[in-house]
């Protein structure tokens, strides 16, 4: 059996979790500062207590995963995604310290407050850039980097990291609707509604920006027969905006929150049809970067140990705390 898929299954997997669970919490953040209430901001702290930290897990188990699987993409990826990475790791970092110390502090409380949404959108941003630039390509040669230090400052990687702030923005929104009631939720309702044009723009440039720049995507996607093979995405991804859009003018709680996740999902099929099987966009295969069968068959043992412990921790986790957050900032 050819492992190399597998690895990069599972770690694309680890990745994607991280996006949609720590997507929401940094979302949170970024709407954070609508609300000026004392009141307001306690409750939708407390949506993420129970979650913020567990989710980013899933961010250490995807780094450690592509290290692990991937040595040479690893290598190469981290040279070329240096500063928005150590951005993103700083930003995460101002947003852990902001949480713990904002419950702590009375006079300071407001900086706090201030620290945790800037920390949240400059996460979401770097995050956004580092995507745009792996989508854009990464120039190697003799199997390494071979680009300057500011090839991720480019006006498509800016658009992406603006567009993951309104996509991460929108998840925030919705997991407010959820998990909230009263004032909170009624504004998040309103925020959201006005996201889902936004995020199908920022959707329709990039799926159309991506194989204008590059010949070898616009093949894949608009080739006969993969045109009538791949049209289900982007429909499913269209009617799903639309579908969202009319679930929260409807005024309803839970299905906006996994309808979001959808276009995440869609999103993300989406950009693996057009980048697989490079690893390193578009100059390295997974199997390329791929170590000997024998390291891979030493990661896929320990992954299959702890995949199943992760996900029934997370499971169990949403499940006890599956309630409201009401006045007070109590959950019930």
């Amino acid at each position: 059996m050819d492992l190399t898929p597998i690895s990069g299954l599972v770690i694309a997997f680890a990745l994607f979790m991280y996006v949609l669970l720590d997507g929401f919490d940094l979302g949170v953040g970024i709407l954070f500062l609508v609300d000026t209430r004392k009141e307001d901001r306690d409750v939708m702290m407390t949506s993420l207590i129970p979650f913020w930290d567990g989710n980013e897990t899933w961010l250490v188990l995807g780094g450690a995963g592509l290290f692990a699987a991937f040595p040479l993409a690893y290598a190469t990826l981290m040279p070329a995604l240096y500063i928005p990475l150590m951005a993103m790791l700083f930003a995460l970092v101002f947003r852990g310290v902001a949480f713990e110390y904002r419950f702590k502090s009375e006079r300071t409380q407001q900086f706090w407050d201030y620290l945790f949404s800037f920390g949240a959108g400059l996460a979401a941003i770097a995050q956004g850039m580092a995507l745009g630039t792996v989508i854009s390509g990464i120039p190697v040669a003799d199997r390494q980097f071979a680009g300057g230090s500011f090839d991720w400052l480019t006006p498509f990687n800016v658009m992406c990291g603006v567009g993951l702030v309104f996509g991460y923005a929108l998840l925030g929104a919705t997991w407010l609707v959820m998990k909230t009631e009263g004032d909170v939720q009624r504004r998040a309702y309103r925020i959201a509604g006005k996201l889902v044009p936004a995020i199908a723009m920022f959707v329709m440039l990039v799926s159309l920006w991506t194989p204008y720049a590059h010949p070898s995507v616009a093949e894949r996607w608009f080739s006969r027969p993969n045109v009538i093979y791949l049209s289900p995405v982007p429909i499913a991804t269209a009617v799903t905006l639309l579908l969202l859009w009319r679930k929260l003018q409807l005024r309803k709680e839970v299905a906006p929150f996994f309808l979001t996740i959808t276009v995440f999902v869609l999103s993300a099929i989406g950009l693996a049809v057009s980048l697989f099987p490079f690893v390193v966009p578009y100059s390295v295969t997974i199997w390329d970067a791929a170590p000997q069968r024998k390291a891979q068959s030493f990661l896929l043992i320990g992954i299959t140990l702890m995949l199943p412990i992760v996900l029934g921790y997370t499971a169990l986790n949403y499940f006890i705390f599956r309630g409201k957050v009401g006045k007070g900032g109590v959950y019930h």
